[in-house]
């Protein structure tokens, strides 16, 4: 569903408000997206239906809804289960990194990241998950 699709509305999933709005600044400003920033997944999961992102990005270890647990609801959500979701963490181990993809990560970004190559790193990633799509 998302072949034929451009990649232009990004959720990102952040409790740390210096990071959130790091990526902001940087997809936005860098990467010409349109960014709306949550900072917990009940909050991100209310949020979807109405921004309707193309791509959400989860840090791992937040409150009241971690990451892990916030893409499980996300992929049984109707019309949402497709959307790429990208793990943006400092948990990057092999075996997480596996873990992550295991349970419907699209990809894993590793923090600290590099603000100014955080656009081309997403959309590699999304040029990945259109063609498997």
């Amino acid at each position: 569903m998302i072949e034929d699709k451009n990649l232009k509305r990004i959720l990102y999933v952040d409790d740390e408000p210096d990071i959130a709005e790091i990526v902001k600044l940087s997809l936005e400003k860098i990467g010409g997206f349109e960014v709306r920033v949550c900072d917990n997944g009940k909050e991100a999961l209310k949020v979807i239906p109405e921004f309707m992102p193309d791509m959400v990005l989860l840090d791992v270890m937040m409150p009241e809804m971690d990451g892990p647990s916030t893409l499980t609801e996300l992929k049984g959500m109707e019309g949402f289960s497709d959307i790429p979701v990208v793990f943006v963490t400092a948990k990057v181990q092999p075996y997480e990194v596996q873990h992550f993809r295991q349970i419907g990560a699209a990809d894993v970004i590793a923090k600290p990241f590099d603000p100014l190559t955080l656009s081309n790193q997403i959309r590699d990633i999304w040029s990945l998950a259109v063609a498997e799509s």
